[in-house]
């Protein structure tokens, strides 16, 4: 049959067209169609996992069924780079001073403390059980969550749970399991995540037979520190802490036998940086360089299993064939450092390595194989989650659902915060055989007081930024777009805390003074210091209630600068506690900008 030109040239158009379609189409897992059942969630929470180290790069099984499946996250954040209140802040919603869990031991934090706030029957797996899913946990949820407590109460909320307990929880080759209300029982001798993987299978298994929707969580231990508990007569507490490398499983022991840690500007440098003690922090030896090179292969090694196990748990979604129906995420409680600034292993600190973490997402109608940039927090997961499963955000969320589709990325480009607050109380802990000071004989060098500090990160198309405030009320300000390492702070001052105030006169961010700037990043950090609800997701709608100032560049307008420079209150301790104590905190609430009036002008 003869066909004319211009219809043959019409078609190969058209079939070109429908193949770009179909190609773009093969980019996006096809989203779940109206009246089939809710999707499933299968949540990979890893203990300390960094970004900034490059820990990914090393897990080509999460990059093949997770990063180019789905949607990696350049900039999303803990709250608190530290793992209990971390993980509650994560599991609720909220911010670490509207939880009160700020430790991992009591009286401040732990799982009693969990407890204690009311937050057992407050938090995500209670949540999904009422809204109909079947829930399962296996792996670490809180720490001191022990063999003596695990039952005082249970925690609420899980159909299946096979938890880790404290005192054994970081033994890579002792752990200790509690399942549902059985009495815990110990695996001595055998590889935690290779357990972990068993367990989580057979919940995924059990999942499956019920035929309801289901969220799993899995949470190995690794790239967790060996963390061993000994009776020392000698101690405060009766009993030491013996901190190693992570222990990988025999069949990756040999792997990594080159790899170092990256060696940027804020390795190990010759001059120190940052504020308090960490601009204290003597530089390390050749031994101590060596050491932490050994230290973080340890730790690609550990992560070699949870590799293992993300394809493990793919393969039998895929066996089950809902794995077009399950959203995977994949994430961290916070992040970690070895040498940059000096430090020995460990995490506890507000820069990028403790509190940027990894985030991947990859479900139904989510893009495979892409990046955002847009700024994200663990306050933001449960919400997110809610609204993946089609579930009615709670008004007390101090977190917003994160965008997942090009769409919808697209249409919060410029209407998404920009801000992470960021909040940390107590001790910083060297890990490893080195203290703060490189002794390896002196535990008294391994903790490090008056670490509590609040700070925040902003992140736009802009400006790059950095502020904190110490107990100490010691200041920094980083700008990460021109100083991507924090080593250069441009603000600094006097540690008695008298405001004897300098910048460097030479830095400018917007091309404005370093001062100007500082004045809104105080009084911002002073509203998301003790936000609650949509205060902490909208702050500027606090300082500027008609809604005229979305963020900073809206801030710096000069018709403002008197009221932040000069009336605005300031961000301010009144002394160093190990916990969240309203008394220590100073000011609690910013002064308003009233409808274009100054505050001296309404009061």
């Amino acid at each position: 049959m003869l066909i004319s030109t211009k219809i043959a040239a019409w078609l190969l158009e058209l079939a070109a067209l429908t193949a770009v379609v179909l190609a773009f189409k093969s980019d996006i897992q096809s989203p779940l169609t109206k009246g089939t059942r809710k999707p499933n969630v299968i949540f990979f929470l890893t203990d300390d996992q960094d970004v900034h180290l490059e820990s990914l790069s090393y897990q080509p099984l999460v990059k093949k069924h997770l990063v180019d499946k789905g949607l990696s996250f350049q900039h999303h954040f803990c709250t608190v780079a530290l793992c209990c209140p971390s993980r509650v802040n994560l599991w609720t919603g909220k911010a670490a001073h509207n939880t009160n869990v700020t430790d991992v031991n009591p009286p401040y934090g732990g799982y009693p403390k969990f407890v204690s706030q009311g937050l057992n029957e407050q938090y995500l797996p209670v949540w999904l059980q009422q809204a109909g899913f079947n829930t399962y946990y296996t792996g670490k949820l809180f720490n001191s969550h022990t063999v003596e407590n695990y039952n005082a109460p249970y925690p609420a909320g899980f159909t299946g749970s096979d938890f880790l307990l404290d005192p054994y929880t970081y033994q890579y080759i002792n752990s200790t399991w509690q399942r549902g209300r059985d009495t815990p029982v110990s695996y001595e001798g055998r590889y935690t995540t290779d357990i972990i993987i068993e367990k989580a299978k057979g919940f995924l298994n059990d999942a499956v037979k019920t035929q309801k929707p289901f969220f799993l969580t899995v949470a190995p231990i690794a790239p967790h520190s060996s963390f061993e508990f000994v009776r020392d007569r000698s101690s405060e507490l009766g009993i030491s802490l013996i901190s190693k490398p992570p222990v990988p499983a025999e069949r990756h022991k040999h792997l990594f036998q080159d790899v170092k840690i990256p060696r940027t500007d804020h390795f190990n440098p010759q001059e120190p940086s940052g504020v308090n003690w960490v601009g204290q922090l003597p530089r390390q030896n050749q031994a101590q360089v060596e050491y932490n090179d050994d230290f973080y292969r340890s730790r690609l090694r550990a992560l070699q299993a949870v590799d293992e196990l993300v394809e493990e748990i793919v393969e039998l979604l895929q066996d089950h064939d809902i794995l077009d129906e399950t959203y995977l995420i994949y994430t961290s409680d916070n992040g970690y450092h070895i040498g940059q600034h000096r430090l020995p292993p460990g995490k506890e600190c507000g820069y990028e390595e403790d509190v940027n973490v990894p985030l991947v997402i990859r479900g139904p109608g989510i893009s495979r194989g892409a990046v955002t940039d847009q700024v994200t927090s663990h306050t933001d997961l449960v919400p997110t989650i809610f609204s993946l499963l089609g579930l009615e955000a709670k008004d007390d969320f101090d977190g917003a659902a994160i965008a997942l589709t090009s769409h919808d990325i697209d249409k919060e480009r410029h209407t998404r915060h920009e801000h992470i607050t960021l909040e940390y109380w107590g001790f910083a802990l060297s890990e490893g055989e080195y203290g703060f000071q490189g002794s390896r004989t002196d535990p008294k060098t391994s903790i490090q007081r008056n670490n509590t500090y609040k700070a925040v990160r902003l992140i736009s198309d802009k400006y790059n930024l950095y502020y904190s405030v110490w107990c100490t009320n010691e200041h920094e300000l980083y700008d990460l777009t021109t100083d991507p390492y924090q080593v250069r702070n441009i603000y600094a001052s006097s540690r008695d805390g008298e405001s004897i105030l300098s910048f460097k006169t030479s830095h400018s961010i917007l091309g404005l003074p370093v001062a100007k700037v500082a004045s809104r990043l105080d009084a911002l950090l002073l509203v998301l210091k003790s936000c609650k609800g949509i205060a902490c997701i909208k702050p500027w709608d606090v300082l500027h209630p008609l809604g005229n100032v979305r963020n900073l560049e809206d801030a710096l307008i000069p018709d403002y600068d008197a009221f932040y420079e000069m009336e605005q209150r300031k961000v301010e301790f009144n002394r160093c506690e190990h916990g969240y104590i309203l008394d220590a905190e100073g000011p609690q609430e910013a002064l308003v900008f009233r409808d274009g009036l100054r505050w001296s002008e309404w009061t």
